[in-house]
């Protein structure tokens, strides 16, 4: 009886040992784990997708279909909540989601999976996973890939408005793409910068509404903010910016007074620089006509003769092209004469270098 009870008291203590010891290694104390710790970020746009996770090896395991069941919640991950947080709204899939962190959870199958989005980001696995704190649920399908023994998460192809999610894991991956309105975030976002100390610049007015004009939003308010950098420092480039915001508002004279203005305070340099920008976007003409009224300025000048090079490229007089190019040699700055050369060279094999 005595031999009895000191086994079972042995037994008792190995089994409150191994009880502590792995208490103490997953909740109370900084001990390595077999799952490790990782985070991936990606930046969309101005949005920020952070997914936070522990990474378990397969160890031998058959994973999906055995540890990680079919039909039953799996926490996406190890150890606590696998958790993603999305620093804007966003759609997944094409369903809304807001800004937010997550706990991420899947049902896995055999030939399509659920991605669940729980508002509880905070719990230890999907332990006390509860389908009322859903805030949303995606089916995908599943692809076959080679042995990844240990799981990760990537966000692959991103571009401004989307990247892929993807978690792979033994010889599964499983994707949703995030999609994000940029143009919109950055339309409200600018106007919350502008209250900043960047009101007080020219630059940050100009550069704002340049992106609301490239994206075609707010024609009104890109005015707004042109004449506002104007009124901080009357430049060639903000003239031109509401000049843009003019002629895409139906106003042609006001946009014609605000791009002769621009012509007359901008240097040479500053109109053959923002007219070869045209130029690489596809406005030729627009480009065609800066050159012509450029070259007013200062007819004697290398940019007059290279603008004039380029006016003959566009009537396809090479000749006349080559000649004015030479023109610009003797008058040009030391350090832009070997790429007049090139330019020359070019000329001469009949290459339009106003592409």
């Amino acid at each position: 009886m005595r031999r009895y009870v000191a086994v079972a008291a042995l037994a008792v203590a190995v089994w409150l040992v191994a009880v502590r010891g792995a208490a103490a290694q997953s909740a109370m104390l900084n001990l390595p784990r077999v799952s490790q710790h990782a985070e991936v970020m990606q930046r969309i746009g101005i949005t920020d997708i952070t997914i936070d996770y522990a990474r378990p090896p397969v160890r031998g395991r058959k994973i999906f279909g055995g540890l990680a069941a079919y039909g039953k919640v799996w926490r996406a991950g190890a150890n606590e909540n696998t958790r993603i947080a999305f620093s804007d709204p966003v759609t997944i899939d094409g369903q809304a989601l807001a800004k937010g962190t997550y706990g991420l959870h899947m049902i896995p199958g055999e030939s399509s999976w659920v991605v669940i989005f729980s508002r509880n980001s905070t719990s230890w696995g999907s332990f006390t996973y509860d389908q009322a704190e859903d805030a949303l649920r995606i089916t995908v399908h599943p692809q076959t890939l080679a042995d990844q023994d240990v799981l990760s998460y990537a966000i692959d192809n991103p571009t401004l408005t989307s990247a892929v999610v993807t978690m792979r894991w033994e010889k599964v991956g499983v994707s949703f793409k995030v999609g994000v309105n940029t143009p919109e975030l950055v339309a409200a976002s600018l106007r919350n910068q502008l209250r900043g100390r960047a009101q007080f610049e020219w630059e940050p007015w100009s550069e704002a509404a340049t992106y609301l004009l490239d994206n075609h939003l707010n024609t009104e308010e890109a005015l707004k903010y042109a004449q506002a950098s104007i009124d901080n420092e009357d430049r060639f480039e903000n003239e031109f910016t509401k000049a843009r915001a003019f002629t895409a508002l139906g106003r042609k004279d006001e946009a014609k007074a605000a791009r002769d203005r621009a012509i007359q305070i901008g240097t040479q340099l500053q109109i053959q620089s923002y007219a070869r920008g045209l130029q690489t976007q596809g406005h030729y003409e627009e480009a065609l006509d800066l050159f012509r009224d450029n070259i007013k300025k200062d007819p004697d000048s290398w940019i007059a003769h290279n603008e004039a090079a380029r006016l003959a490229v566009a009537q396809g007089d090479y000749d006349t092209a080559i000649k004015e190019m030479q023109l610009a040699i003797p008058v040009a700055p030391e350090a832009l004469k070997g790429q007049i050369n090139n330019l020359i060279t070019q000329l001469q094999n009949n290459v339009d270098i106003n592409k």
